[in-house]
This record gives C-alpha cells, structure tokens and sequence, in this order.
C-alpha cells in the first residue's frame, strides 16, 4: 500500500511535469514533499515510512529465511534480489521519515555522490555498472509487463480470480516503470562516460528527458499515468501477494 501511494504521487507529479509544472521534482523526493504539504501531511509520511520499512524488513526476513517459491537452485539470485530490494526500501522508509520530521531533503545528493565516485577512474566504472544495472532492471520491469510474468507474484484468495482491471493495470505499470528506469540508468551511463555527473539525473532526470523527446508531452503523460497504474496495481497486489 506505502508503494502504491509513492508511486501514484510520482505519476502524478510526472503529468505536472507535462503541462508545464516544473518547479519540483518528479520523483520519490518530490512525492515526500508533495504528502508533507497535504493536510494531516506528517501522519501521512509517518504511514508511509512505517509501510517502506515493513517492506524493507518482508525483504530483508527473505534474505535470511530463504524466499518462498524459488527453487532451490534459485535461492542465491532471489537472496540478492530482495536484499537489494529490501536496502532500496529501507532508504525510502528513512527519507520518508525525514520529511515527516520536517527535513528539507535536497536533490543534490545523488549528484554530489556521483561526483565523489567519478573523481577516479574506478569510481567511473563503478558508476558505468551501476547504471547499467539499473537498464537491466528497467528492461526486466517491461518484459515482465509485456509477458504478464506479474501474474506469477499473485494468486486468487479465498477462491478470487485475478481481474481483468489488475492485469491491465500491471501491464500498463510495469511498461512504463520500466521505460523510466531504463532512461533513468542510460543517464548514469552517460555521465559515467562523459566524467560529468550533473547528466545522472534520477527519475525526475528520466522523466524530463523523456519530455525533451519529440511528442515529449504525450509521452510524458502517458509514462506518467503508466506510473499512477503500478501504484493502483500495488493496491491490488496487497491483497492478492504470495507470501
């Protein structure tokens, strides 16, 4: 549920970002700030944060205890994969948490550690890697939405079929996330081959590049609304989740 609420936030602000607002960020960042400014804006950072650190500890408990399903010859991946997912939530948890305390948060620290990594040529490849990774996972998220492979994370309780609405949305989330960190790891490349580290833009940097694109502001919208679809999506999957 946290994540469904981040990402319809970041999908949100993605629209915004298409018809002209560009005074935030269109990224977890500017979805924290977005929940701080709402009415009762604190309580709900503070159930969001508590929701990111519930996932990140679910994930975490898998790299300990095993993870259900996975053969056995597959457990070593599916350790890593939710440990990896399981840091990246704990990180959201404690953003989440600063903003709920009423911590500024700057867009500049992704920047300002790019640089420190680039300042050597070890630290460049470091940085190469890390974005390449990041298109992997983008190009995973995608296939994974174009082949339904999502389905396999759910199942019907109590004699439920999954809908046709859920498989829709997963679809439609799953693409569009997946283009969006796809972009959002080519911008690492990029600065990781050009030594320049202001072109490692994050999601928002994502997002405004694929503004930047001809017929930029359909397709802005229509990554943007893809995002919205993976937070409904993560709704229905909080009822329908293996676990």
């Amino acid at each position: 549920m946290a994540s469904g609420v981040l990402h319809l936030l970041v999908g949100g602000l993605a629209v915004r970002l298409a018809q002209g607002d560009s005074g935030g960020t269109a990224d977890q960042a500017g979805a924290f700030r977005q929940l701080a400014q709402a009415p009762g804006g604190a309580a709900l950072l503070w159930a969001v944060a508590v929701g990111l650190a519930a996932l990140a500890l679910w994930q975490l408990t898998e790299v300990v205890v095993g993870v259900p399903g996975a053969d056995a010859a597959d457990q070593v991946g599916a350790r890593g994969k939710a440990g990896a997912k399981g840091v990246l939530y704990a990180v959201l948890a404690l953003t989440a948490a600063r903003y709920a305390q009423g911590a500024a948060g700057g867009g500049g620290g992704q920047e300002s550690l790019t640089s420190d990594l680039m300042a050597s040529t070890a630290g460049r490849w470091l940085v190469g890697l890390v974005g390449a990774v990041v298109v992997g996972v983008g190009v995973f998220h995608v296939v994974k939405g174009a082949t339904k492979r999502f389905l396999d994370d759910l199942h019907g309780t109590g004699g439920r079929a999954v809908g046709a609405a859920v498989e829709r949305l997963g679809q439609a989330g799953y693409v569009a996330k997946g283009v969006a960190l796809g972009v959002a790891g080519g911008l690492v490349v990029a600065a990781a081959l050009t030594a320049d580290a202001g072109r490692a833009g994050g999601l928002d940097g994502a997002l405004r590049t694929i503004g930047d694109q001809p017929a930029g502001t359909a397709l802005l919208v229509v990554t943007g609304l893809g995002i919205a679809a993976y937070g409904l999506y993560s709704f229905a999957r909080a009822g329908y989740a293996r676990l």
